[in-house]
């Protein structure tokens, strides 16, 4: 007989908690902010930390978990979406505005990171959902008929570059960028 625990009520707020910050603090400055600092931002002891985490990288896939869960939630939403072109156009604005907000986590998913192997699939999920917003925009006639999910993905990648910028800057050019991406997908 095996006996299992269910984790005590607070144990569980901790680390919901611990995700929050860490979520955060990595998005704002990058996965090189130590351990301790995420602690003391959380209000926890390092013992707690690492109780709930035991690596640094276990801690990253767990911020990274609630980051590609809301990408996917995004793109179901757009998904469900009637009109095509708000649901491409809305879209390419979340993940501008996830690049602006969540730097590090971003840096994290897409860059060698090792707690993004975990994800592979669901960036595989997110190409094929991309994949058939394209479509659709172009079969309802929202984008120009020579635009391709390669063209899009084009787009992405150019709004994700700008991440190098300075925060000060990076906002406003992701944004100018973002608008002359739409200008030129647009039927």
């Amino acid at each position: 007989m095996t006996v299992t625990r269910k984790p005590r009520v607070d144990a569980e707020h901790n680390r919901r908690h611990l995700v929050t910050v860490a979520r955060a603090a990595f998005a704002d400055q990058g996965l090189d902010l130590p351990m301790r600092e995420i602690a003391r931002r959380a209000g926890l002891g390092i013992a707690t930390v690492y109780r709930h985490f035991p690596t640094r990288t276990d801690l990253v896939a767990a911020a990274l978990a609630e980051h590609v869960a809301a990408c996917r939630a995004d793109l179901r939403a757009a998904l469900d979406e009637p009109d095509a072109w708000r649901a491409l156009s809305g879209t390419i604005r979340r993940f501008a505005e996830r690049q602006i907000r969540d730097r590090g986590l971003n840096e994290a998913l897409f860059g060698s990171h090792p707690a993004a192997a975990a994800f592979a699939e669901d960036r595989r999920a997110h190409a094929r959902e991309l994949e058939r917003l394209v479509d659709r925009a172009r079969g309802a006639g929202a984008v120009r008929a020579e635009v391709s999910v390669e063209d899009v993905h084009a787009g992405l990648t150019a709004i994700a570059s700008l991440q190098a910028l300075r925060p000060e800057r990076a906002a406003p050019s992701t944004w100018r960028l973002v608008d002359l991406l739409l200008a030129g997908l647009s039927a």
